[in-house]
């Protein structure tokens, strides 16, 4: 299982998945629609490293940040 935590303005408590890589995550949180529209805009973070590729392996107690824009002054 890895956990998925919404950052910030998203609103979503943190929920549990059993995923291989970040493309079963996203294909899981695009089911939501509420989450998807995050999704095409925010950053991802595995264990507080930002991360590019979905292709990434996962492992048992990962921690997956999403990480949408925020403006700041």
């Amino acid at each position: 299982m890895v956990k998925i935590e919404f950052l910030g303005p998203i609103g979503k408590e943190t929920i549990e998945l059993d995923a291989k890589n970040l493309s079963d995550v996203a294909s899981e949180l695009n089911k939501d629609k509420n989450i998807s529209i995050w999704l095409e805009k925010s950053a991802v973070a595995l264990n507080d490293t930002i991360v590019n590729s979905l292709d990434l392996p996962l492992k048992d107690g990962d921690r997956i940040s999403i990480l949408p824009p925020v403006c700041g002054g």
